[in-house]
């Protein structure tokens, strides 16, 4: 039996662990990555498919299977035309989530973050509530919305700004109790595990896990 995976945004923080997790647990057979350019990553279980993501749909017919991963994201210093942040923060991953329905992908798991809100008066947190808002109008079966808070790993680009607010959370994060747990800090491994074993469970439903809920998860 074919259990697959589709995974969108390896190369990223979050992307990369999840990636890991996919290859080396047994219950995936199949990972499929959609990527920009190839990743350094070989493996017998993985296939890489370079896409141009303003073409999507032309690439259709290989986005099936188990689970569909979206883990794509991006940043202002990154990606400073908004138009553009838009596309990979939005339109993407709802097109993505069109075409999983449409190929009936068992589960669609998104990473979003912490407060996103369509009302915010933030261009970041309400960018990520109207993603969140447009892919639950698609209407997939199965839904996975995570909302991971400031994320701490070994990226492999350095971002200084990241790098000092990591600094502050250690010390801060003990001190964020109550309503305040979603705003600690959390490994993008953890986040990674919670998504895959999340993926193991057929439940059906619109599902949003805050930071401190998926620490639970993992």
């Amino acid at each position: 039996m074919v259990n697959k995976a589709v995974i969108v945004g390896a190369s990223g923080l979050v992307g990369g662990e999840l990636l890991n997790i996919l290859l080396q647990e047994n219950y995936y057979t199949e990972v499929l990555a959609l990527v920009r350019k190839e990743l350094p990553v070989r493996h017998k279980k993985l296939v890489q498919l370079v896409v141009n993501f303003d073409s999507l749909p032309e690439h259709a017919n290989a986005i099936n299977g188990k689970a569909l991963f979206c883990c794509l994201g991006s940043t202002r210093s990154k990606t400073p035309d908004l138009s553009v942040y838009r596309k990979i923060d939005h339109d993407y991953p709802v097109q993505l989530a069109e075409i999983a329905k449409e190929n009936k992908v068992a589960s669609f798991h998104l990473i979003s973050a912490v407060g996103a809100n369509a009302d915010s008066s933030n261009f970041y947190t309400r960018l990520k509530g109207e993603t969140e808002r447009d892919i639950k109008k698609v209407g997939l079966h199965v839904l996975h919305i995570y909302q991971p808070s400031l994320l701490t790993g070994n990226r492999m680009e350095y971002r200084f700004a990241e790098r000092i607010a990591t600094v502050l959370m250690k010390a801060l994060d003990p001190l964020l109790l109550g309503g305040l747990k979603k705003y600690k800090s959390i490994p993008a491994a953890v986040v990674a595990r919670a998504m895959y074993k999340q993926s193991l469970n057929s439940e059906e439903g619109v599902f949003v896990h805050p930071s401190h809920h998926i620490k639970q998860l993992a």
